[in-house]
């Protein structure tokens, strides 16, 4: 096997090789062992563990943060090789899942049109995509466990094509 390839490195160390003779002399006897240049080396991630580590990183309130904005939700990668009759509802917590991560609230509600809008189509055929307007919102319940919450509509479009991300002012 030839290892000069420039994808491995060659370390050359000496291990010693005790003879069974009755002197009990060793003698150093050198071997090659080889490592794939591919691997990361050790330092260099120590390096980059402490340098992430020493950076102070602080938690943003969300609290001041009422904010609306309109997304494109892409629901066929979450309902592919899902069984028939468990498309559409995996749809409605796929989209409840994009509301929690996207806007940092646990406590998310959809507008009773969206649900009409995932189901229009039956259980089996599901939108591929979904264009939402989520909005965050101050809970003005007193005993609320959370102080905000994701409110969650859906806007017609004909094309998805060259939709993006766009943050909607509050009317």
């Amino acid at each position: 096997m030839d290892f000069s390839c420039p994808g491995f490195a060659v370390l050359a160390t000496e291990h010693l090789l005790c003879n069974s003779n009755p002197a009990g002399n060793c003698v150093p006897w050198p071997r090659r062992e080889y490592w794939s240049a591919r691997q990361p080396s050790t330092d260099l991630s120590l390096f980059f563990f402490a340098m992430a580590k020493d950076q102070k990183t602080t938690k943003r309130s969300t609290l001041s943060d009422v904010i609306t904005r309109e997304y494109t939700i892409h629901l066929h990668k979450h309902v592919f090789g899902k069984s028939f009759k468990k498309r559409t509802p995996t749809a409605v917590k796929a989209v409840k899942a994009f509301a929690q991560k996207a806007m940092g609230t646990s406590d998310v509600r959809l507008d009773p049109a969206l649900n009409k809008a995932l189901w229009s189509r039956g259980v089996k055929n599901t939108p591929h995509r979904i264009r939402v307007r989520i909005a965050r919102k101050r809970n003005d319940d007193e005993d609320a466990k959370e102080k905000l919450y994701s409110y969650v509509t859906y806007v017609p479009v004909t094309n998805f094509k060259g939709l993006e991300t766009t943050i909607v002012d509050d009317e």
